[in-house]
């Protein structure tokens, strides 16, 4: 709903920040916020009026200290929707080309005109009092111990300001509990007696509250009442908080060590001696520094942090900050006090004690770098230390502000549930995300290493140094680091080639983004839960994508330019989404645009053929249709002659008769041609347009590099033309271009763009491709196609389907040595070829790996084997039952993340059931096999033949245990339920689906992944419905020719 900008009317008794929204259309519902409110929820039924129905609505579900309230105005009309309403509506600006949703009447009575509209609601407004606005709830909150809780929102208010937070903290590794005291510096914008802040799973002893500075200040007692439904607690003062005073409050807690990946949680390992060790370590983002002491656990209450951290002398504390100094407390007992931090948020808080080994580097301004890891394994740190040192050097120069830390510890965490964390000083990682065995890692380990070490280092700037004020913003931290990846490494590490693998990000964010159950770049949210689900690919992937494309669209010296400004006006500061455009909007392009008002524009006697540098930058404009609106554009072109006709749309996967949501972006298009390999462009900001080439061609192909994040169609013959030019020159357009032309036509079948006969067509100049990705993303579109077939009983195309392909890259295959020699991208190619051929009973790979495997046995697992095909022996060796029990042996007693990794994929994939099974519970029980390798091994399972109901039938049975351990909402959970499900295609699946989620109501129905998988297996159905006897028949007419 399109609403009047603030202060335009507001009733006497509302605030003076309060507005009403009133519509700029009669006739339509009024959905009116007072205040400063993003989201308003669902109206409730109201009570009669005279000529209309009056429905209250619960106050806005967004942040603020003022009261907030929705007010929805229904006209006593018969109404006749075009489409579902959502059960949230947006208050305010709306995203350019996004609908509006309002509501035709079919009038049954003369028309209501805009002045009784708002009469009638000034009306309302003078005869109501403020109370039945205030909250729809009955009745306040109740404590733990039945007593009034004095606050009902999940966000804290933001009167009460923490500055400085005095932490101390007691693990004891025996009992697994800890205690710890935290006094945190605050002051109050306006007098309050009731403190609110977060805490979960903590038992408080003490709270008192020390008015003014220094210790010695009397301490008056708090009364603490617990809300665990939200997290939080309240201290109540005795009288209000003296405005700009400073205050400290003391509380005194214990709890238990994390059984979980979050909070301050145990992990474990065993030495080569079979010894169990335990160490504590910690991970809070987004919500679990909660978990391991009282705090105002959001985002933008920064703070500064003196930490200390008692322990055993056997064991070693490491924190954000360097130990200032160790003073003995109790014998027995050692406190190590570290440096106060910079001003940062909770999440970013850490701290281990263990008994891990390091080593360390300088970098050239100073900076220690040191990575941290248990003994057996220390000697696999160098790889990530080397490349800590070159990307924080190079992250200094490339944004001009000095790291602000003496020091950047990464440390290998034994069990840790994501790939890695960013906190202040302090990254962790998962063990394979961070330790480089020469002898057994593999290429696309150290591929992975390096650019999650990347990752990491620039949060330090993108996340840390500057932090999004909400998590609804959470992609200004994992969008940018994502990109950063890939800016960097490519700067750091050439010989990687991480520009090749970069578009594969994006496909992979568009599979998601294309479902209804997408969601913007930037999204509401509030609880745990809806926050942990937004750490996905529209924030990572997408995040990325649309930064890339920036870059590609105003140059790379002026987006780097901008990135600066922004980063150093917010430095130690939080932000939204507009800031990052704000920072923008003043940069132009370096080929010679003057800045005017806010916009770059050239002189009237320019040369340039970029029509977007003509007509002037709108970068704000153009990039709010990118991240306030969910999904992309398809781009149809059509040619006649030298005229190109565009026209776009929105891209989304579902049933034809699907209403279209109207959505527009403003779409920096480029181009090349058969007559020229010059890079054209073309800013598309309307449905349709047309531009004018210089000459007729014979091809066009646009999104050159796939640095755009649209697909495209090409009416008429335009597919012909390109299927044409890859069996004739395939290289007259790079492989990137090659591989998006793949995924576009696929993507143009699921919405019947495109048949399948034409898609599977282009693919089969595949037989003379050798590039990398080109042949990832045909593997990416086929492969899948199988897959279903596999899941229902369609024995003889898939059989058939299986043949096709590995024909299609026999001489590819054919060609792969068994070493490990050349570049990355070559030994990746290897690895995925050989496994796909060993796999699939190619019997010259199979013989070749049962040999290796046999030797390797043989030497009882001592036998170096090349890296890049260990991964084909070991699948073939796990498919006799000798050889699985062999391999899990040698699991066992492995110190190489990598080959471990590769034994797990080779068990999972056995056709016997009882091993199966065996597999899931063991690696769910966590003792030989660990926790955090579940989810992978549930997914893999979940996509073997035999395997899958086996997958499905464990997660419905262990549910509630799976979302204790990995907790609602996380990416575990959104992986484990896609990955058991979403290559089901039948209606019965599809049921079931249904049946078993909507049963399990707050305890996940309502997740997000949830709805894509449903989606997705709806998709599934009409696609097999579709294009199954399709495939069938085009199989039988190739077969000949290629086979």
């Amino acid at each position: 709903m399109f609403c009047i900008p603030k202060g335009v009317l507001r009733p006497a008794w509302a605030p003076s920040s309060a507005t009403l929204r009133l519509p700029l259309l009669p006739h339509c519902f009024v959905n009116s916020c007072f205040g400063n409110s993003d989201v308003c929820s669902s109206p409730l039924p109201g009570f009669p009026f005279p000529s209309y129905r009056l429905g209250l609505g619960r106050p806005c579900a967004c942040r603020g200290s003022t009261p907030r309230f929705c007010v929805q105005l229904r006209l006593h009309f018969h109404f006749r929707s075009r489409g579902g309403q959502g059960r949230q509506q947006r208050c305010g600006p709306r995203a350019p080309g996004s609908s509006s949703k309002m509501i035709p009447l079919s009038v049954k009575r003369p028309l209501v005109t805009m002045s009784l509209l708002l009469s009638s609601l000034l009306m309302l407004l003078t005869v109501a009092t403020p109370s039945w606005c205030q909250s729809s709830e009955t009745t306040s909150p109740k404590a733990s111990n039945r007593a009034p809780f004095p606050w009902n929102k999940m966000r804290l208010p933001e009167h009460i300001i923490p500055l400085h937070y005095n932490l101390m903290i007691h693990a004891n590794l025996t009992t697994l509990t800890f205690g710890g005291t935290t006094e945190i510096e605050i002051t109050a914008s306006k007098p309050t007696s009731t403190i609110i802040l977060h805490s979960h799973h903590l038992q408080i002893s003490k709270a008192a509250l020390r008015k003014g500075a220094g210790e010695r200040q009397s301490e008056e007692p708090l009364r603490v009442l617990e809300y665990p439904p939200q997290e939080q607690i309240a201290l109540l003062a005795p009288e209000p908080l003296v405005v700009g005073l400073l205050y400290t409050i003391v509380i005194d807690y214990a709890g238990n060590l994390s059984e979980s990946f979050y909070g301050f949680y145990k992990s474990t390992y065993r030495t080569k001696e079979g010894e169990m060790r335990i160490l504590a370590s910690t991970q809070f983002e987004p919500t679990a520094a909660r978990m391991a002491f009282p705090c105002f656990d959001e985002p933008a209450f920064k703070a500064s942090f003196s930490i200390k951290v008692r322990r055993e002398p056997r064991h070693l504390a490491i924190s954000n900050m360097p130990l200032v100094k160790s003073v003995t407390v109790a014998e027995g007992l050692v406190e190590d006090h570290f440096d106060v931090t910079v001003k940062m948020s909770t999440y970013l808080v850490a701290f281990i004690v263990s008994d891990f080994k390091s080593v360390s580097k300088m970098t050239k301004s100073g900076i220690k770098v040191s990575v941290y890891a248990v003994p057996d394994k220390i000697n696999q740190a160098g790889y990530a230390l080397d490349a800590a040192v070159t990307l924080l050097e190079f992250y200094e120069d490339y944004f001009s502000i000095p790291y602000p830390l003496s020091k950047q510890d990464l440390a290998a965490i034994p069990d840790f549930q994501s790939g890695a964390m960013e906190n202040w000083g302090l990254t962790t990682y998962r063990e394979s995300s961070l330790l480089f065995d020469a002898e057994k890692s593999s290429a696309s380990s150290k591929l992975g290493i390096t650019m999650t070490v990347s990752h990491e280092l620039a949060h330090q700037w993108f996340g840390n140094l500057v932090t999004m004020e909400w998590w609804n913003d959470l992609w200004l931290n994992e969008g940018f680091a994502k990109f950063m990846e890939f800016v960097s490494v490519s700067v750091t590490h050439p010989e990687l080639k991480v520009e090749d693998y970069f578009f594969d990000k994006c496909f992979n964010a568009m599979e998601v983004d294309a479902l209804n159950s997408s969601h913007p770049v930037s999204t509401p949210v509030e609880n745990p839960a809806q926050i942990r689900e937004i750490f996905d690919e529209v924030s990572y992937e997408k995040g990325a994508c649309v930064l890339n494309m920036l870059r590609d669209y105003l140059g790379a010296d002026a987006f780097k330019s901008g990135i600066v400004k922004y980063l150093q006006k917010y430095s130690y500061k939080n932000t939204k989404n507009e800031d990052l455009w704000n920072s923008m909007a003043s940069i132009c392009p370096t080929d010679g645009p003057q800045q005017m008002d806010g916009f770059c524009s050239r002189g009237e006697h320019s040369t340039s053929s970029s029509h977007w540098r003509q007509e002037g930058l709108d970068v704000k404009t153009m990039m709010n249709t990118w991240t306030l609106q969910k999904g992309f554009p398809l781009i149809t072109i059509t040619v006649r002659g030298r005229n190109v006709h565009m026209k776009q749309e929105h891209y989304v996967k579902g049933p034809e008769d699907a209403p279209e949501t109207g959505y527009l972006w403003h779409v920096p298009l480029t181009f090349i041609t058969s007559n020229s390999d010059s890079v054209q462009r073309f800013l598309l900001k309307t449905r349709t347009d047309v531009l004018i080439l210089p000459e007729e061609v014979e091809w066009i192909k646009f999104n050159v590099g796939m640095n755009g994040y649209y697909i495209v169609h090409y009416e008429d013959d335009g597919w012909d033309s390109l299927t044409g030019l890859l069996k004739g020159t395939h290289t007259a357009i790079s492989s990137s271009d090659r591989a998006s032309l793949i995924n576009n036509a696929f993507q143009l079948v699921s919405i019947g763009k495109l048949s399948i006969e034409k898609a599977l067509d282009l693919t089969l100049y595949l037989k003379r491709e050798t590039e990398i990705m080109p042949v990832f993303q045909g593997l990416n579109e086929l492969i899948p196609m199988y897959k279903l077939m596999e899941k229902r009983d369609m024995n003889e195309v898939e059989t058939q389907f299986k043949a096709f392909l590995i024909g299609l890259l026999r001489d590819l295959i054919d060609k792969q040595t068994w070493t490990d020699e050349g570049s990355i991208s070559e030994r990746m190619l290897r690895s995925q070829l050989l496994l796909l051929a060993c796999v699939r009973k190619y019997q010259p790979c199979v013989q070749k790996a049962e040999g290796y495997f046999r030797q390797w046995q043989e030497a009882n697992g001592n036998l170096r084997l090349p890296s890049d095909v260990t991964l084909a022996v070991f699948a073939v060796g796990a498919q006799n039952p000798e050889g699985w029990d062999f391999l899990y042996s040698k699991y066992q007693s492995s110190l190489s993340s990598t080959e471990k990794h590769q034994i797990e994929f080779a068990l999972c994939i056995t056709h016997n059931k009882e091993k199966l099974q065996w597999l899931l519970d063991q690696s769910f029980k966590g003792d030989t096999i660990k926790t955090q390798e579940f989810p992978d091994i549930l997914r893999t399972i979940g996509r073997n033949p035999v395997g899958y109901p086996l997958a499905w039938q464990f997660l419905r049975e262990n549910w509630n245990k799976l979302v204790q351990k990995f907790e609602l909402g996380s990416s575990s959970i959104a992986y484990m339920v896609v990955g058991t499900t979403n290559q089901f295609s039948t209606r019965a699946r599809l049921e079931e689906v249904k049946e078993f989620f909507s049963s399990l109501k707050e305890n996940g129905s309502q997740l997000r992944c949830v709805q894509q998988t449903i989606e997705t297996i709806e998709e599934n159905i009409r696609w097999m419905d579709k294009n199954f006897d399709k495939i069938r028949v085009w199989l039988q007419n190739e077969k000949l020719e290629l086979l």
